[in-house]
Order: structure tokens, then sequence, then C-alpha cells
């Protein structure tokens, strides 16, 4: 499998500085980034690493749940998956991940209720953001939907 990558260019103090997060390896945009927008309630208009981890880690859990959904013998008609990732004060200084809740719709023909939650916790543990964020309380609210 290939390597991705992303570069961060920053200026400035932590407090006052800003940056440019560049997605190198698709070439698809470079977003603007900066801890006071980071932590104030709208954002600013700009990203964070929150919610690129958020972007990440609904893109990975879809694919992983999708392929299990499918060795289950399901048909996916469509998934949406999000990703709320919360950051918050580390009791030891600074700041932490302190949950993930992905929630989870989908329409799947040939699987009941029962069935489409099983893959979608195993696809909760066995998707590699998942697995690279072990250290985060991940929560998982999945419903089945009907056409």
């Amino acid at each position: 499998m290939p390597t991705r990558t992303a570069r961060t260019a920053w200026d400035g103090s932590f407090e006052t500085g800003s940056g440019q997060v560049e997605l190198t390896s698709s070439g698809l945009g470079t977003f603007e980034v900066s801890f006071p927008k980071r932590a104030s309630d709208d954002g600013g208009g700009v990203t964070n690493p929150e919610e690129l981890l958020g972007a990440s880690h609904s893109a990975c859990y879809a694919m992983q749940f999708s392929a299990l959904l499918g060795q289950k013998g399901g048909t996916v008609q469509s998934l949406e998956i999000k990703a709320d990732v919360s950051l918050g004060p580390d009791p030891d200084g600074g700041f932490m991940l302190t949950g993930i809740a992905l929630t989870v719709r989908g329409e799947v023909d040939g699987l009941d209720e029962a069935g489409f939650v099983e893959a979608a916790e195993e696809a909760k543990a066995s998707c590699p953001i998942s697995k690279a964020l072990t250290g985060v309380d991940i929560t998982l609210d999945a419903t089945l939907e009907t056409a």
C-alpha cells in the first residue's frame, strides 16, 4: 500500500500563529489552521486537526464497514457516517482528544438490524484509523434505515 503525505507550514507563536495544511499526495487543497480559531465554537472558517481526523476516521470507517457488510451478505445502498471528535484539557497538562462519537446510518439490503449493528461494531474495532486511536474513547450509534 502507498504512503500518503500531508504537510503543515506554521508561522508565529501558539497563541497568535497560523498555518496551512496541504494535502500533498492528492494535491486537493491547502487549508488554513490556527489555535485561536481551533478553540472557538464556530471554527472561524478554518479547519483544525480534530475536523481532519474526523474526516479521516469517517472515510476509513465507511470503507471498512461496507466491506464487512458485503462479507455478511448485505448489499449497501447508502451509508452516512459522522465522526464528532472532541478536544479537551488533559489532566497531565495541555490538551487531548476526549472522545470520538461515530454516528452511522445506512440502507442495506439482505441484513437485519442485528447483523447491521454487529458489522458496525466490527468496523469500529477493525478500521485502521480506529486501531490507531486506541487511546481515545470511541462510541458508536448505528441504525439500519429502510428506503
